[in-house]
């Protein structure tokens, strides 16, 4: 990598870290800042880098996901997808975004991840050509794609798609992609009523994130 390396903008910054566009002589990229994390968090932040920087290890080479360019401990930078957030670009009426989108996700499932974190609109981009990508994995799970829990999860991502669909393409929903909307796993039930309001309450009142499901506080 070349020694000299600018920061094009500021993208995110919360407890586990400072996102931001960078460059360098080979162009752009996203780098993950590690540096300014508070003490006490060093090693939850450090932990879910990790597991980032292993989730995009399995997604080496697949379109439309960010490509792992390097992880040392403190700093993770990834390839940069020209797109913008599905809230900032809305697909409406767009079937071919919701088609390509569930061929994605089906193609990650295979290599055996699943995301976990679909349900923001934050992690789905609309790119420049209106393809879909996704993109933060830091709570993505690895496993055998053929077994009952990874198959659970790839359903719950496919549950998170479908309601973006619902949202924005309500018109295309088949009648089998209504019934798996209405069909609610023991894990979804499971994670309302004990982990959502653990998380709610540790980043609103303890982290201080202002904004819905802990994207980060607002510039």
């Amino acid at each position: 990598m070349s020694c000299d390396v600018i920061e094009v903008a500021a993208l995110k910054a919360d407890s586990f870290g400072r996102i931001a566009l960078m460059r360098d002589s080979d162009g752009l990229f996203v780098r993950r800042d590690l540096g300014h994390v508070p003490w006490w968090l060093r090693l939850p932040a450090w932990w879910l880098a990790r597991r980032e920087a292993r989730a995009l290890q399995r997604v080496d080479g697949l379109e439309a996901t960010p490509q792992l360019l390097r992880w040392d401990g403190r700093r993770l930078d990834r390839s940069y997808l020209d797109g913008a957030a599905m809230y900032q670009r809305p697909p409406h009426g767009d079937l071919a975004y919701f088609r390509q989108a569930r061929r994605l996700l089906q193609r990650l499932h295979r290599r055996g991840l699943a995301h976990n974190d679909l349900a923001k609109e934050a992690n789905w981009l609309v790119l420049v050509d209106g393809r879909p990508a996704i993109i933060d994995f830091q709570l993505a799970t690895r496993g055998d794609p053929r077994s009952r829990w990874m198959r659970l999860l790839a359903r719950e991502d496919l549950r998170h798609l479908l309601k973006h669909k619902r949202t924005y393409c309500p018109q295309a929903l088949t009648p089998v992609e209504r019934r798996v909307l209405k069909r609610h796993s023991w894990l979804r039930e499971l994670w309302f009523a004990t982990g959502k309001p653990v998380y709610r309450f540790v980043t609103r009142r303890i982290l201080h994130w202002e904004d819905n499901e802990g994207q980060g506080p607002k510039p």
